[in-house]
């Protein structure tokens, strides 16, 4: 039972309980009156007068004064006398009567007779009745009055409570619609701050869960670092092309920016998040004005941009803007070249896997062009490698005519050591004496099996310039792939070289990854050893991110090793990296390995490594890597001499 009827209950109870209460206090004054007026009649001073011996003068004195119901008259000695008037049982009965009955009666002896009467109630009853009745219009009212303003209230409340229940159902629905405190009056305020303060508190933790899930949106479907679709929105994209419709058609630009891994390795991965920002701007500048375009990054160093509604023959200018911003940027930074682009077409429902498959084939080719080249491809020709072909050929023109230059980067000693070594770092070029990108150059060639010959080429260019630079002196690291290292008729040839150039050949330091020596440490250690045989080193780059990185100092015994670049990072605050620094440096230096640390980009990474002891310091911060030829290297020697 809800708490409206309950009061509603409560009140008609309580109307009846003061009915009750009238009526008993009605009935019990009405007969204290009757008892008082029997006995005024019975002591009135007229029993003392001289009364008239027959019965209905008798009656006619008495019912003067009072009004009977029944009287009776009985004459002891004569019969005629007697007089009998009205009924001692009342036959008609009215409301009054029945309600405040009282039975008035006296019976009392005459000088000549007995009188027996009965006193009327009616008066008495119809006055208590009357009485009764106005005070149950009173009762009545005041249930009424009562019932009405209840309800009245009730009806507020139930307005109010209403409007609570719907701010309630809204607050459901995630609405967060101001909350009417005036609508919630008296005892219903705190309801009303109630709801409000829910409703705040649910209205922060929701924008709170909104942000929350747009940063988690962010992460899986927003690269953080270039503001692009990540790889999951471009599958969706590739999916949403390859579903039948609509006619629509487009152009994919699918772009690779090959410099990111030289960027991470010389000047850390700080500089790389910079440097693929900066491509993203240049997509974003390049394409501006061209409407409903959407960009993605796709892996480490890859960009998929969709432009709609174009033709292949609209392509030129947005390539050309492309290009345009890339070459701005090169100009402004060192790098050899920034990105490549290329080109395909696309339209509603094609095959989504053969559009990615020519696009990375229009970028090949793209890469084999020159610095920030770009190529169209509308479709892959009988030969499905087309990309794969133009680099073969381009490799085996640049191992045919050993189109290679060097840069080199120096390594800073420490503890007063003598210098440690140059680095020489090799660049690539098409028969138009254009950039080729070394990353993917070195790449290709292991996917040709063209890696050895390269490695060739690269030590003998080095020989040739170590020879044709009498006056230059100090050593030399030239780094050469795994896939050499670990072929035995490469390292018969390199011992067999080396042995003919003995002098020239202890100048050089052959660098190699830790991972691909990792691989076969029993031909890693075969290679070391042949190496020592004939005077040249070896230096193990990236070490330190394998988990078997000990044993070399034991099995292969390098001369040098080269921590990864990870460890220099924030190494000043990295107690974790300092550890295991200096525990490399002290294992090192039992076996007679000298320890050299990379990517140095700050003077705080410097002065926490020199503390650690290491025998070498390369990075950006140290020195930044120049172009090496023999007239520098002479006029650095002339002006040194003079």
């Amino acid at each position: 039972m809800g708490v409206g009827k309950s009061i509603h209950l409560l009140l008609l109870t309580a109307c009846l309980a003061l009915t009750a209460l009238a009526y008993l206090d009605q009935k019990q004054e009405t007969a204290a009156l009757a008892d008082l007026q029997l006995k005024e009649y019975q002591s009135d001073p007229l029993w003392q007068q001289p009364l008239p011996q027959e019965g209905k003068a008798l009656f006619n004195t008495l019912s003067k004064k009072y009004e009977f119901q029944f009287f009776q008259y009985i004459h002891q000695l004569d019969g005629s006398l007697n007089y009998t008037q009205g009924q001692l049982i009342a036959q008609d009965t009215d409301l009054a009567t029945v309600l405040f009955h009282q039975a008035r009666e006296n019976t009392r002896p005459l000088a000549q007779g007995r009188l027996q009467v009965k006193l009327t109630s009616s008066t008495l009853a119809t006055d208590a009745l009357n009485h009764f009745l106005f005070l149950l219009y009173w009762i009545l009212g005041g249930y009424l009055t009562l019932t009405v303003l209840f309800s009245l209230l009730m009806a507020r409340q139930k307005r109010a409570i209403g409007y609570a229940v719907d701010a309630l159902d809204s607050l459901a629905e995630l609405k967060f619609d101001a909350i009417a405190l005036s609508r919630f009056r008296g005892e219903l305020k705190p309801l009303g701050k109630a709801i409000e303060h829910c409703r705040n508190g649910l209205h922060d933790k929701f924008n709170q869960m909104q942000q929350h899930n747009e940063k988690l949106n962010r992460e899986a479907y927003q690269d953080p670092v270039t503001l692009f679709g990540t790889r999951p929105k471009f599958t969706e994209k590739l999916d949403a092309i390859a579903k039948p419709g609509k006619s629509r058609i487009g152009l994919m630009a699918m772009i690779k920016a090959t410099e990111l891994g030289h960027v991470n390795q010389t000047q850390g991965r700080a500089a790389g998040d910079d440097y693929l920002a900066s491509v993203a701007t240049c997509i974003r500048k390049a394409l501006q004005g061209i409407p409903n375009i959407e960009a993605f990054r796709i892996s480490s160093a890859d960009f998929a941009v969709f432009i709609p509604d174009l033709v292949l023959k609209d392509a030129q200018q947005p390539l050309e803007k492309l290009k345009a911003q890339f070459d701005e940027y090169q100009q402004g930074s060192d790098l050899e070249s920034v990105a490549y682009i290329g080109m395909v077409p696309y339209e509603q429902g094609g095959d989504a896997l053969s559009l990615v498959y020519i696009a990375d084939a229009a970028v090949s080719i793209a890469q084999t062009l020159g610095p920030n080249s770009f190529h169209v491809q509308e479709k892959l020709s009988d030969d499905e490698l087309v990309g794969d072909s133009h680099w073969k050929l381009a490799i085996e023109d640049v191992i045919k005519r050993r189109a290679i230059k060097f840069h080199a980067q120096d390594i800073q000693p420490c503890r007063g050591a003598d210098n440690v070594y140059r680095e020489m770092l090799s660049r690539f070029y098409s028969s138009e004496g254009k950039f080729l990108p070394t990353g993917t150059v070195i790449a290709m060639a292991e996917r040709h099996g063209l890696s050895v010959e390269l490695d060739k080429i690269i030590i003998l260019s080095t020989l040739r310039l170590l020879l044709d630079t009498p006056t230059f002196t100090g050593a030399l690291g030239i780094n050469i792939s795994t896939a050499s290292v670990n072929q035995p008729t490469f390292t018969a040839w390199l011992k067999d070289i080396f042995a003919r150039q003995r002098q020239i050949a202890s100048r050089l330091i052959l660098e190699v990854n830790e991972a691909g020596m990792q691989a076969n440490i029993r031909q890693a250690h075969k290679f070391v050893r042949d190496m020592h045989s004939v005077g040249a080193r070896v230096a193990v780059e990236h070490f330190g991110m394998g988990f078997t990185s000990f044993r070399f100092f034991k099995e292969v015994r390098p001369d040098f090793i080269k921590l990864d670049g990870s460890y220099s990072q924030g190494i000043d605050t990295d107690a974790n990296n300092r550890f295991f620094v200096k525990m490399i440096v002290d294992v090192a230096r039992k076996q007679s390995v000298r320890v050299i640390a990379s990517s140095i980009e700050r003077q705080e990474e410097k002065f926490a490594l020199e503390q650690l002891l290491v025998d070498g310091l390369q990075g950006y911060y140290i020195a930044k890597p120049k172009p090496f030829t023999v007239k520098d290297e002479q006029s650095a020697r002339s002006q040194t001499a003079g």
